[in-house]
């Protein structure tokens, strides 16, 4: 079961790849100053997937409106992330590369097996708040079932 609301949110440092090279992003660096919403995706290049990515791109000025930072998460390496968003037009917000699978391990967001795949991260969506508290939480076993982007936008209202 994914962590509960009501939790703190488990800090972490992941990779982001774009144009200026790899980068390191910490969640933690987000408290005080905005909201945060972690979109974990099972992988690249998946049709469902990107759909919710493009979905996501395509209405961030209403996360940005909403004072949140959003993060796409998955297994995937960051060069994969780069090239994922690159072939849909660009993201305009960071894919994170959760390539050791702590940090879906430790939202307890990993499928143990999905497709014959092992250590796929659930199509989960949190959102944390300044104070580092998680307020929304929701994950899926169905992989094809995106989330629910208006919970996520109430929770940030």
């Amino acid at each position: 079961m994914a962590i509960a609301t009501g939790s703190k949110a488990p800090d972490f440092t992941l990779k982001t790849k774009n144009d200026d090279g790899l980068a390191d992003v910490t969640l933690s660096d987000n408290f005080g100053k905005s909201s945060t919403v972690l979109l974990f995706f099972p992988l690249a290049f998946t049709g469902v997937c990107q759909d919710e990515l493009c979905s996501i791109r395509d209405s961030l000025g209403d996360y940005e409106g909403l004072n949140a930072q959003v993060y796409g998460i998955s297994v995937d390496s960051p060069f994969s992330q780069e090239a994922f968003a690159n072939a849909n037009g660009g993201f305009k917000f960071p894919l994170l590369s959760d390539f050791n699978k702590e940090v879906s391990t430790a939202y307890d967001v990993l499928f143990e097996d999905l497709i014959g795949l092992k250590g796929v991260s659930k199509r989960s969506a949190f959102v944390i708040d300044k104070e580092g508290t998680v307020v929304y939480s929701e994950s899926s076993d169905d992989p094809k079932q995106l989330p629910d982007f208006d919970a996520i936008k109430a929770a940030l209202a």
